[in-house]
């Protein structure tokens, strides 16, 4: 038998005969529902080994407790018996490296006042993100990269995911912004780095081209963009100008026929993989806001690059890189809303852009209880469950009360942004609230592991480092207290 070590791939345990199913019916039942059932030991200085059994796949992941054996040469099967001779409560469900995929804490969407069809959407979509997505998830965020994204594209403009909100001549579903939200709270709960690349192509490309383009616009880029043959961005953000975009520096002068651009934008997510990208430059740099036009620009026009792209702290599998102009040609035609009106087409999807961000932090916090609620329910110390202590039912229940309330915000101001009535306030709040509390709960997640949750064997600080990117991105928290605050000062003019 091959011996491995802490952070090394482990051989799987292939061979369960049937005429031990009832001698190891433990064995055999994992074997046969997860395939792939591993092991790994370690060598005391007593001279004993500690072997730990483990599996993985599509069920989600799991772990055989510690159990000592004599310090001599052993089959895997000599282990297997040795860790299973205390019975099946060595068994214990955990969260692994593969995520939480086959856990999941019901989610009461009659108290969340869903219709009948949007409940079906989230079992729908669900199923469907834990099956293509949930188990490359943890590759994904230690590799910063998700090669199989193209693929998943195309499957989910199949299921017309790409367009929730487009209308249906554009090709979208038609559907409201609170459906749309429901998809990207259950990806996002899979995987908040796609749920994120998901949400700019979905939201801050398309919805612009919806909201903006004219019909031979529409004709040219709708359709590849809502089956996912392509992959859509915007670039607003410069190295000097974030929340203060006004003051970017890309210039568009116009030479004939076309506007010829010159500097660059950062942080651009979907920048390494977009095919069509929603640029905003300076036309008119004296007029200051008034300015500022919107572009399309199309992968692969001369002048046109991508930096190296940026090592994130989280939202790893979101590829983000640098955009590059240099003498770029872009024709008068690819024009977005009317010249020097860009800070009006941005400002207008800007809003709905916060409110459809803010259900990436719901599905990071559920994730977060799909994780810690059952593991606080199989770990035992002094004698009982850790769940059972009241400061852990103390955490449990402020993890569950924070998202329960940014649900219920999102959800009720997405109800009134899909009746025509939503407001600058009210969709920088709820961004600003869902963003600061996902971020706590992932604290106290980890917390509720202990020492689990602070290794990256566990998907606890995953979440953690998602969950960050949502009180920067899309207007800083600061920024989204500027909005609310300056709302109040304008009822007292």
């Amino acid at each position: 038998m091959m011996i491995h070590f802490r952070n090394c791939e482990f051989p799987p345990l292939q061979f369960v005969s049937y005429r031990y199913r009832y001698r190891w019916s433990c064995i055999y039942w994992i074997s046969d529902r997860y395939q792939n059932l591993q092991y790994r030991t370690r060598r005391r200085r007593s001279g004993r080994y500690d072997v730990v059994l483990f599996f993985t796949g599509s069920g989600g992941g799991g772990v055989l407790k510690r159990t000592p054996v004599p310090a001599r040469p052993f089959s895997t099967m000599f282990a297997v018996r040795n860790a299973l001779r205390l019975g099946s409560r060595l068994f214990i469900p955990a969260v692994t490296r593969r995520g939480c995929a086959g856990a999941a804490i019901p989610i009461d969407d009659v108290v969340n006042g869903l219709t009948e069809e949007q409940i079906q959407l989230r079992q729908t979509v669900r199923k469907f993100f834990v099956e293509k997505l949930a188990p490359h998830a943890d590759e994904i965020d230690k590799k910063n990269e998700f090669p199989g994204m193209r693929d998943f594209w195309i499957e989910m403009g199949t299921m017309g995911l790409l367009g929730v909100t487009a209308p249906v001549e554009c090709g979208g579903t038609g559907l409201g912004y609170l459906d749309h939200i429901i998809v990207m709270e259950e990806l996002s709960r899979v995987s908040a780095a796609v749920g994120l690349s998901y949400g700019a192509h979905s939201n801050l490309c398309v919805n612009q081209l919806v909201r903006h383009a004219n019909e031979k616009q529409k004709e040219k880029y709708m359709t590849k963009l809502l089956t996912g043959e392509h992959v859509g961005a915007l670039a607003m953000s410069e190295p000097n100008a974030g929340s203060d975009v006004v003051s970017m520096k890309l210039r568009a002068k116009k030479e004939g026929d076309y506007y010829v651009l010159n500097g660059n934008k950062f942080w651009i997510t979907n920048g390494p993989d977009a095919d069509v990208l929603i640029v905003y430059a300076k036309t008119d740099p004296e007029a200051y806001q008034k300015g500022i036009t919107a572009f399309i620009v199309e992968k692969g026009t001369p002048g046109f690059s991508t930096a190296q792209k940026l090592d994130k702290l989280g939202m790893r599998g979101s590829s983000t890189c640098e955009l590059i102009f240099e003498d770029c040609k872009i024709p008068a035609e690819n024009i977005l809303g009317p010249l020097n009106k860009g800070v009006y087409v941005m400002m207008s999807g800007l809003d709905l852009e916060r409110l459809v961000l803010a259900s990436g932090p719901i599905g990071i916090m559920q994730a977060v209880l799909d994780a810690a609620i059952p593991y606080l329910h199989v770990r035992e110390a002094f004698g009982q469950k850790i769940g059972h202590f009241q400061l852990m039912q103390g955490k449990m229940a402020d993890m569950y009360t924070r998202l329960s309330a940014c649900r219920q915000y999102l959800y009720s101001v997405a109800r009134a942004c899909d009746r025509g009535h939503f407001s600058a306030k009210d969709c920088a709040g709820v961004i600003l609230y869902c963003a600061e509390n996902a971020t706590q709960v992932a604290l106290d997640g980890i917390q509720c592991l202990g020492g689990n949750g602070y290794i990256n064997d566990y998907p606890l600080g995953r979440f953690l480092r998602d969950a960050k990117l949502y009180e920067i991105g899309a207007g800083t928290s600061e920024v989204r207290r500027l909005i609310i605050g300056r709302a109040f000062n304008s009822l007292f003019k």
